[in-house]
């Protein structure tokens, strides 16, 4: 998953959408209880806090483990993977000879 970068600080925006990017076997026993503490429990899933002192300094943990981004980033990369799966013209292909009515 690609991260957009923020166009303001992180700090100036009031939520975050957190997003697990990285499997939690393996870690520490703290970046667990830290990500269990933002309820992150599965890859590629995403939750909504406030910005607050506490919830930066738990990011801070385990910021090799999830993506942070603002409600705009989040808008803006939603928008564009429904875009990208949005229904297009099918493309019909005919595999039978062309009828000509001049026939011998």
């Amino acid at each position: 998953m690609n991260a957009f970068k923020a166009q303001v600080p992180i700090a100036w925006s009031p939520n975050l959408y957190i997003t697990l990017v990285r499997g939690i076997p393996g870690t520490r026993r703290l970046h667990r209880r830290t990500l269990e503490a933002l309820r992150l429990r599965k890859c590629n899933r995403t939750v909504t806090r406030w910005n607050t002192p506490t919830v930066r300094g738990m990011l801070q943990q385990v910021k090799r483990l999830v993506v942070i981004e603002t409600e705009e980033m989040y808008k803006a990369r939603k928008q564009n993977e429904a875009n990208h799966q949005a229904l297009r013209a099918p493309l019909v292909v005919n595999h039978s000879p062309a009828y000509t009515s001049n026939s011998p």
